[in-house]
């Protein structure tokens, strides 16, 4: 049984872990070695994702018989929007279509309900396999963004919502 806890800062190096497993697969046929390693190492080191805990962003991690497959990261409140913006979602290759996806999705969106947030929001590279997926959870297309990373790269992106009020 797959469950959805909030991770703690002891969880941080899982999910630097998975970050590191999961972006080479994810990215690699997208974006280049160099880039791929600049944006690990910048968004994906402890002090980095403690940054986030920092400003913020909450995690989840998806286990399965305490085993860490999958974590996802959400801000309330985004931009003073009663919106949730989803920052990261990745699960373990050898996870992926088992529903952990959804799961995360859908747990963020209670979260987000909990705390009178209107919409999701997330942001996904225009080129990323995930976009079907993020289609199917109901989200949609709303902008076309580049944004500019530091050292020329840029990450080329959608943003993506999806309305919580029925």
């Amino acid at each position: 049984m797959i469950t959805i806890t909030t991770a703690t800062v002891d969880d941080l190096k899982t999910i630097a872990d998975i970050a590191q497993i999961t972006w080479p697969i994810t990215y690699g046929e997208i974006l280049s070695e160099a880039q791929l390693n600049y944006m690990l190492n910048a968004f994906y080191s402890e002090e980095s994702l403690q940054a986030n805990i920092n400003n913020g962003h909450e995690f989840i991690l998806a286990l399965e018989e305490g085993a860490a497959l999958g974590f996802a990261s959400f801000e309330h409140q985004y931009q003073n929007r009663a919106a949730t913006k989803i920052h990261k979602i990745y699960m373990l290759p050898e996870s992926q279509g088992k529903g952990i996806g959804k799961l995360l999705v859908n747990a963020i969106a209670q979260f987000a309900k909990e705390n009178n947030a209107k919409v999701l929001i997330l942001n996904v590279n225009r080129f990323n396999k995930a976009l079907g997926f993020y289609e199917k959870m109901g989200f949609s297309i709303v902008e076309e963004i580049d944004i500019e990373i530091g050292q020329g790269y840029l990450m080329e992106d959608y943003v993506m919502e999806k309305n919580l009020i029925n």
